[in-house]
């Protein structure tokens, strides 16, 4: 038999049993329908994941009250918890040389009142050097103005969110609301930005860093940006400030935490979960691939006088082994392709669902899932091939097996 002759009893079969064909397909299909799929949704959420950090700003060391325990039984716990202040944030500025920018964080939360309307909002307070490494800019207004981080005006930057809740149509600019039953005066409002990493920029007010720590009535901050002058005086300057903190503190009492470390670990926990679920998804296509070896020695045990006949008329073994190898790499082949074109459709319809998520199909996951499904489908198709293959003609083309 020549290879064309192998091809086209292959697809002679199949055609012949259309519905065990279809339901061996369907069953390939939705093994690969599920890998590619939930590794897209993983590449998404990574993609995702990426697009905060960004957002965040570039090249910052956020400096957090508190050492942090990542190792050993601790891991997780922070100790030896003491105040990051303004009088730091002064002694970072002036002396580390690879720091450009520093930006002190208070943080609470109080209701924000206007013409009888009232909400609750977070209340951050820092200073004009914010806006510079989270790049914020206003849509109405301006952002806060330079001055005495210790001391501050009592004047406000509020999110479109609040700007609308609170004054609808009108102009928030130059109006007095009152924050923790304290007087403010709206200065600007904040261009719509939405969620960064668990901050919602449309429903925050921003006040100076001083006023904020009177008014919750605090005496360190929530945390400290400060921002290299590049991606490489990174290191420079988490040198620098651990030196400086250090010294001011008499003890490393503090955590230190870049965008890259942040990323990198969001990043491997992704990667990790999304092998873990393309693992998971792929043990249908295992269940798959036995149902083809079960079909397929259903077929040779059907089609006994037929490897006789084959045989009889000079088929040698390993051209009835492709022949029935053929059918089990043609079910798979047939799976993955409609499996894939299933999870594709599927990521379209997913991707209008949830526009946040791009849900974009991998190059490499088709490659693999498709190099899966035709390696399972060989695998176990390779069994009953053999056993087809070494039926006796004689015994064969009386039926017997």
């Amino acid at each position: 038999m020549k290879t064309a002759d192998v091809l086209s009893l292959a697809r002679e079969s199949l055609r012949l049993h259309r519905l065990r064909t279809g339901l061996t397909v369907l069953a390939v299909a939705i093994g690969v329908t599920a890998v590619l799929l939930l590794t897209s949704l993983g590449e998404a959420t990574k993609a995702y994941v990426t697009h905060q950090f960004v957002g965040v700003g570039t090249n910052l060391v956020v400096i957090l009250p508190g050492r942090t325990e990542t190792f050993g039984v601790g891991a997780g716990i922070t100790t030896g918890i003491r105040d990051v202040t303004l009088d730091d944030c002064e002694a970072i500025r002036h002396r580390c040389s690879a720091v450009v920018d520093v930006a002190p964080v208070s943080l609470g939360s109080a209701a924000i009142e206007y013409g009888g309307r009232h909400r609750d909002v977070r209340v951050l307070g820092t200073t004009d050097a914010y806006a510079r490494v989270r790049v914020l800019h206003a849509a109405a207004g301006q952002l806060l103005p330079p001055g005495d981080p210790r001391r501050g005006d009592q004047v406000a930057v509020i999110g479109s969110t609040v700007r609308r809740e609170l004054f609808g149509a009108e102009n928030p600019l130059g109006k007095s609301v009152r924050i923790a039953r304290a007087r403010f005066t709206v200065i600007g409002v904040l261009e719509p930005r939405g969620q960064s990493l668990g901050f919602d920029f449309d429903e925050l007010a921003l006040v100076p860093v001083g006023v904020g720590l009177r008014m919750f009535n605090q005496s360190g901050l929530f945390r400290v940006m400060a921002q290299a002058a590049s991606a490489e005086d990174i290191p420079a300057a988490i040198r620098q400030v651990r030196a400086v903190l250090t010294e001011r503190h008499k003890d490393e009492d503090f955590t230190l935490i870049t965008q890259d470390a942040m990323l990198k670990s969001f990043r491997s926990v992704i990667d990790a979960m999304t092998l873990a679920l393309a693992g998971i998804a792929a043990i249908s296509l295992a269940v798959a691939g036995i149902g083809i070896m079960n079909v397929m020695l259903v077929a040779v045990s059907e089609r006994t006088a037929e490897v006789g006949l084959l045989k009889a008329l000079g088929a040698d073994r390993g051209q009835i082994l492709s022949l029935f190898l053929t059918e089990a790499i043609m079910l798979s082949g047939m799976g993955a392709l409609a499996g894939l074109a299933l999870g594709l459709a599927l990521m379209q319809v997913g991707g209008l669902l949830f526009p946040a998520l791009t849900l974009q199909p991998s190059v490499i996951w088709i490659a693999a899932v498709v190099a899966l499904s035709l390696g399972a489908g060989a695998l176990f198709g390779l069994s009953p091939a053999r056993r087809a293959a070494s039926l006796a003609s004689v015994e064969a083309l009386r039926g017997r097996r």
